[in-house]
């Protein structure tokens, strides 16, 4: 058994390589080999969001506060509130962030490949942001 205590992890701000706008990262655990999984609480200010990327493995976000954005590519924008739980297929492209409003957390959980948990792409115009 592991306990991580709140606190002995500290907060990350959302590299710009990834993120447009204020994003803040609060890794919560990654599990020992063999295992594989690993989570952190994300926090979106107003209007910020990943860039499109993929998981090799699938990813899992449980909202937990204020609203955000979802969207895969080729689908529409969704928008996603507090106990709300999205599933993202392994390769499936996609992005997630806040409203232009209003911010938004959540748990991501996922899990990794031969070391690697997330393909990075371009990031999301404002147009593709808007729904446009």
């Amino acid at each position: 058994m592991k306990i991580t205590r709140v606190g002995t992890q500290p907060s990350t701000q959302g590299s710009a390589d990834w993120f447009t706008g204020t994003v803040r990262v609060d890794p919560l655990f990654t599990a020992p080999e063999p295992a594989r999984v690993a989570g952190a609480a994300v926090t979106f200010e107003p209007g910020a969001r990943t860039a499109w990327h993929t998981h090799p493995l699938g990813q899992t976000l449980v909202v937990t506060a204020g609203v955000g954005h979802v969207q895969r590519a080729g689908g529409s924008v969704e928008e996603i509130r507090p106990g709300d739980v999205v599933w993202f297929a392994p390769g499936e492209k996609h992005w997630h962030g806040a409203s232009p409003t209003t911010g938004m957390t959540h748990l991501a959980i996922q899990e990794a490949l031969d070391g690697r948990a997330v393909e990075w792409l371009e990031h999301v115009s404002e147009d593709e942001y808007q729904g446009r």
